[in-house]
Parts: structure tokens; C-alpha cells; sequence
């Protein structure tokens, strides 16, 4: 009774695998084909080609931005790894009054709206220098980025027995050296939540790179295809294969990683 009962899910899963699938394979039947090719762009091409992806690399500086992206998005994960873990330490330790009102302003600065406030942090970045810099458009990634990485983190730490704490200090192991030693390395389900969901918000950021990256050589893969969409407008098939190449990264990081994603992200939402 329990096998039948369950039959009626298999039809709405295929439904919605459908719709969430469909765009990914109507881009991909559209990069490899020739564009003399006007047949149904869900009908896969009799001869396929890779003259677009040679089009999307050698016109749109696709690999350049992917360079750009990949530093950026590396650099910018890697500091609220650590950044983030650091600070959630103390928070999901000490829960004294002040610690507590510092967790409900992270909660505070995850509500606000970026554009919101892009003017005022655009002056900023402006009277720093920060504008056609690395460092420039990592430190506002950063800046957005770090919240959610403190509330994930101090949550799962939160469940992970304070008698490690107290072992390791008996041992001689003062704060610092008990959090890489002990805490961290228990840490591996969340962080690979934090690093899937901060390395896809940076990989796939526009807003602040479209003002935070003016020059044309510092472009990110987002507004390199956003320029070639522009000047490729009868092309459709060139930039259906940049758009491919751009979505390959996230999507290969996120098949690696999504075991330890699903369970940081359940493990830090219960405990």
C-alpha cells in the first residue's frame, strides 16, 4: 500500500525536473549549433559545431573573465572562511548579553538590501581608491557575504560539545590554537555551505562589479556576457555558449560539494 501511495509523487517530480531543466538544455542545443541552423531549438543539431564557443572566447574575452571571476570569487571565499569562522567562535561560545546583541545585528545586516545602499558605498569605494581593483570589489563582496557566513557558522558551533573546549585547555591549547585544532576540522558540512553559497554570489555578481569594475580589462564573466549579449544580438548562438561556459564552475563546484552542502545546511538550521 505504502509503494502505491507513493506513485502519484514520481509524475510531479518528473514535472518539475522538467521546468528546472529545460533552460539548461535549450542553451546547450543552441551553443552547438551552426547558426544557419533555424530548425527547433529543442531539436539537437545533425552537425554539431564549437564554432561559437571559438566565437565567445575570441570576441567576448570570455576566459579572461573567467580568470577575473575565479580570483575574485577564491580570494573572496577564502577570507570569509575565515573571517567567519573566527568570529562565530567567540558568538556561539560566549553567551554573554553583548554577543547576543551583536548576533541580532549580523541578523539585522543580512536584511538589508544591497542596492539599497549602493550609492553611499560606491562614494566610499571611490574616495578609497578601490575603483578597477581586486581588492576593491573583494572587499564588498566581503562585506555582504561575511553575515550569513557568522549566522551558519555560530549556529553549528553552537552544537558542538564546550568539553572539547575544556580538554584541549587543559592540554595547554589557548583559544586560537583550539579553534584550528579542535573546532575547525568538525566544521568541513558548513563550510563547504558557506563556500557553495558565497562562491555562487560572487561568481554571479553584477551589481556591484558593473560599478566597482568599470575598466573593460577588469571585467567578471557576468558583465563580459551582459556586454556581449549587447553586441551579439543576431549571434544567439555564440552567446548561448558563453553563457555555457559561465555556468559550468558553479555548476561542477556544486555537484562535488553538495553532499556537505545539504547536511551544513540542515545541521546549522536544527542545531
Amino acid at each position: 500500500m505504502k509503494k502505491k501511495s507513493g506513485i502519484w509523487r514520481l509524475p510531479i517530480l518528473l514535472v518539475i525536473f522538467g521546468v528546472y531543466f529545460s533552460p539548461f538544455y535549450i542553451l546547450a542545443v543552441i551553443s552547438f549549433k551552426p547558426v544557419t541552423d533555424l530548425s527547433s531549438r529543442w531539436k539537437f543539431s545533425s552537425a554539431p559545431t564549437l564554432e561559437n564557443f571559438q566565437t565567445a572566447i575570441e570576441q567576448g574575452g570570455i576566459l579572461q573573465a573567467l580568470m577575473h571571476s575565479f580570483v575574485i570569487m577564491v580570494v573572496t571565499v577564502v577570507l570569509i572562511v575565515l573571517v567567519g569562522s573566527l568570529a562565530a567562535y567567540p558568538l556561539a561560545r560566549n553567551q554573554s548579553k553583548w554577543n547576543k546583541v551583536i548576533r541580532a545585528f549580523v541578523l539585522g545586516i543580512m536584511m538589508v538590501p544591497p542596492l539599497s545602499i549602493l550609492v553611499s558605498l560606491y562614494s566610499i569605494i571611490v574616495k578609497m581608491g578601490g575603483v578597477n581593483q581586486y581588492w576593491g570589489i573583494i572587499l564588498v563582496l566581503l562585506t555582504f557575504e561575511l553575515p550569513q557566513a557568522i549566522f551558519l557558522y555560530s549556529n553549528f558551533i553552537s552544537s558542538i560539545p564546550t568539553a572539547l573546549d575544556e580538554a584541549a585547555a587543559l592540554d595547554g591549547c589557548g583559544p586560537v590554537r583550539t579553534f584550528f585544532l579542535i573546532i575547525f576540522p568538525q566544521l568541513k558540512s558548513v563550510t563547504a555551505s558557506v563556500v557553495i553559497l558565497a562562491g555562487i554570489h560572487c561568481w554571479n555578481d553584477y551589481q556591484f562589479s558593473l560599478y566597482v569594475l568599470q575598466s573593460s580589462g577588469m571585467r567578471t564573466v557576468t558583465l563580459a556576457i551582459s556586454s556581449f549579449f549587447s553586441q551579439t544580438t543576431s549571434n544567439l548562438n555564440a552567446a548561448s555558449a558563453a553563457a555555457l561556459l559561465a555556468i559550468l564552475p558553479v555548476v561542477v563546484c556544486f555537484l562535488f560539494l553538495q553532499k556537505y552542502f545539504i547536511k551544513g545546511m540542515v545541521d546549522s538550521a536544527v542545531k
